[in-house]
């Protein structure tokens, strides 16, 4: 697949508490680092989104009491799943990975920062209606077609990429550049939800410029 001026590698939050050792560790999650930056070469535009919670966030098992995480309540928005608290701003665990090198990014896009919202896509908080602004921004660029990569591959890659097919983008995951959490059979939900939505899944070494 040939990289032209209007294509954009997304990369989702490749931060310390999704990666190995961190608060939300995704099995294998620093793995993604590597294809990452091997396909990063390709493109002339890159964004980084960031996870970015203020202590206490709704979305935090830690924040309701007698809940664990893992599981689901009902907030205003509708079914949430609890989190063990991760990314919280301005601490170690919501910092890039150390290994992560990407600086020829233009934007870095914090998300999840309104205390009573969480937000797994890049483009909308969980209300689906709620912008985080990206879309806006790569509408004014002329960047009409993005490639995802990053973590977790069944949540926000995987929202992500929904959005951008229901905003009107091609939307292209990069497989082999992603991980998953896999909570009860979020891998296939997504898969399912991802192909009726006709984005395209191709591994890293597909890309060429």
């Amino acid at each position: 697949m040939q990289i032209t001026e209007q294509d954009v590698l997304v990369v989702i939050d490749v931060q310390n508490d999704f990666c190995p050792g961190g608060a939300l560790a995704v099995a294998d999650g620093d793995a993604v680092i590597d294809p990452i930056h091997r396909v990063a070469a390709k493109f002339d535009h890159i964004v980084l989104t960031q996870d970015w919670h203020p202590a206490g966030h709704a979305s935090f098992a830690s924040a309701h009491a007698g809940k664990r995480p893992f599981e689901q309540i009902e907030l205003s928005y509708g079914m949430q799943t609890l989190w063990p608290d991760h990314c919280v701003q301005g601490s170690k665990g919501a910092e890039f990975h150390q290994a992560l090198h990407l600086p020829r990014a233009e934007l870095i896009l914090r998300k999840g920062f309104r205390p009573r919202i969480d937000s797994y896509s890049a483009f909308f908080e969980n209300d689906r209606v709620t912008p985080t602004g990206l879309a806006g921004y790569l509408d004014e660029r002329n960047l009409n077609r993005i490639f995802l990569a990053g973590l977790a591959y069944d949540f926000c890659v995987g929202y992500s990429a929904l959005d951008a097919r229901r905003l009107g983008l091609s939307a292209v995951i990069l497989r082999d550049a992603c991980r998953a959490i896999d909570l009860n059979g979020s891998v296939a939900k997504i898969e399912a939800e991802v192909d009726r939505a006709g984005v395209v899944l191709i591994q890293s070494a597909e890309v060429f410029d």
